[in-house]
């Protein structure tokens, strides 16, 4: 299950530099100022957290543990509500969008606090 979050941290990773590059080169003369702030901050976090599932899967390597998995779908959960909301609300110009995003960032800070229980539970 650990090589899952490594792959799935990965091409997450590779979707928010895509997503990034687009906002930045495509949508840069499509969107207005504050859509294009929205999308980037989609960008942004969407590469943290990818970075935090490639944590998940390399702490699982040495160290697997139940919570970690948890840690690893709220994360992803995350993704999917706090950064896919952005997008769309910057690609469609709908802010009521806006009402997702609060639940992604729910996900991500539970992911959060999941890693570090079962980092400390599992620590030697």
């Amino acid at each position: 299950m650990m090589r899952w979050w490594l792959v799935v941290g990965a091409v997450n990773a590779f979707l928010s530099v895509g997503a990034g590059a687009f906002g930045a080169h495509a949508l840069r003369a499509r969107l207005p100022q504050d859509l294009q702030v929205v999308f980037e901050t989609g960008a942004r976090y969407h590469m943290y957290h990818a970075l935090a599932l490639v944590a998940v899967g390399l702490l699982g390597v040495t160290r697997p543990s139940p919570l970690l998995s948890a840690a690893g779908w709220a994360m992803l959960a995350g993704i999917v509500l706090f950064s896919g909301s952005l997008y769309a609300l910057a690609l469609s110009g709908v802010r009521v969008l806006g009402a997702v995003t609060p639940l992604g960032g729910l996900g991500f800070l539970a992911g959060w606090v999941l890693f570090a229980v079962a980092a400390w539970r599992t620590a030697p």
